[in-house]
């Protein structure tokens, strides 16, 4: 191994002036060396961002009357179609408002029309089971029998449907059992006899038929 010379490493090293020349050669054309000078610039711009906040602040109030300025700034076809606009949501809202009432008025008439009907049918009940016990065990002649059939169609107009049946199944929610009678032969049980027939509108029951119930032996 070579002996190590102090004077001649020394020797090797670039001179100073040499190394300074070098790195202004590297540093880019226009380019600010990094100094403390920027530090008073960050101060000086602390006062300017304030003032802009400020002037933010003092533009709320501008923003506020923002639209009253525009409806002065309309053109007279401007404001000619925000009233029309206007007028028109405003006749919406009528509309809507009349279609509901009329709505509502429609189901109150018909409430007060079966309110009626059946008020009728209540108060011709006796009759109508006079005529249906004449149909049944004696002869009508034929002027009674017309008489018979307008009723019962004048009836079927406004709705009322007459039920009960000998044969049909006994279903409680429709027939009232005034009597049940054992019967060998039913294994079900079945209405018999209509005493009274039952009336309804719809599937409202006004009054339920009346029956005879035949029932399967225990």
């Amino acid at each position: 191994m070579a002996e190590f010379n102090k004077d001649d490493y020394l020797n090797d090293l670039p001179d100073v002036d040499d190394f300074a020349a070098d790195a202004a050669k590297q540093t880019p054309a226009g380019s600010a060396p990094d100094t403390d000078a920027s530090a008073p610039a960050d101060d000086a711009a602390a006062p300017a961002a304030e003032a802009a906040a400020t002037g933010d602040q003092a533009d709320a109030p501008a923003a506020e009357g923002e639209s009253a300025e525009n409806e002065d700034t309309l053109t007279p076809l401007g404001k000619a179609k925000q009233e029309a606009a206007e007028y028109l949501e405003a006749l919406q809202r009528e509309r809507a408002e009349f279609i509901n009432y009329r709505n509502r008025a429609a189901k109150e008439q018909e409430r007060f029309r079966q309110h009626g009907i059946i008020d009728v049918l209540t108060a011709l009940l006796p009759a109508l089971d006079d005529i249906d016990r004449i149909r049944e065990h004696s002869e009508m002649d034929d002027s009674f029998k017309a008489v018979s059939a307008k009723i019962d169609k004048a009836f079927e107009k406004f709705g009322v449907e007459k039920f009960g049946e000998k044969g049909e199944e006994f279903d409680p929610t429709r027939h009232d059992a005034i009597l049940h009678k054992p019967d060998p032969t039913a294994d079900k049980e079945i209405v018999d006899t209509v005493v009274e027939a039952g009336y309804r509108i719809g599937d409202r029951v006004i009054r339920a038929a009346r029956v005879v119930v035949a029932s399967p032996q225990a």
